[in-house]
């Protein structure tokens, strides 16, 4: 559906304001979509990006500021997500032997095991994308990564 039609706008200012409109509803309807997949887990989808990394790195752990580097929303604390799953017992923390200053954290069996349980999640993007063709998503790709060059 047309972004006019789904936010009742007729006018931009200029291309590149619709542009910008456009990717921020985008990645709200993206975000949307996607918070019901972890809703029957209890966590969100910030959260889900952390034990993912974690599972990255697994059997190694690796400290706040690594997740924080890694993680899609850069704007999240990531100190207090990791929190969050700790009181979940979805991650250990211990500090860190090099350095006391850090905490190492690793992801539990528990967290393993949601993250096998939500593995489908990653298929399920075929279904948001099934407008789009497979050289509809490579351009759209390169064009995202310009965008950000």
């Amino acid at each position: 559906m047309k972004l006019e039609d789904e936010i009742g706008q007729k006018k931009f200012k200029s291309d590149n304001h619709k542009l910008m409109v456009n990717m921020i509803y985008s990645t709200n309807w993206m975000n949307a979509k996607y918070t019901g997949y972890f809703e029957n887990h209890e966590i969100t989808i910030q959260q889900y990006n952390v034990l993912r990394i974690l599972r990255g790195q697994f059997p190694k752990p690796c400290n706040v500021k690594l997740i924080k580097e890694r993680m899609l929303d850069r704007m999240s604390d990531a100190s207090r997500i990791v929190d969050k799953l700790f009181r979940k017992n979805l991650v250990e923390r211990k500090e860190c032997l090099g350095d006391r200053r850090n905490v190492d954290v690793l992801i539990t069996e528990k967290g393993l095991q949601i993250l096998n349980e939500l593995d489908y999640v990653d298929d399920s993007c075929k279904d948001i994308f099934k407008s789009l063709t497979k050289n509809e998503i490579k351009i759209l790709n390169n064009l995202l990564d310009k965008l950000r060059g």
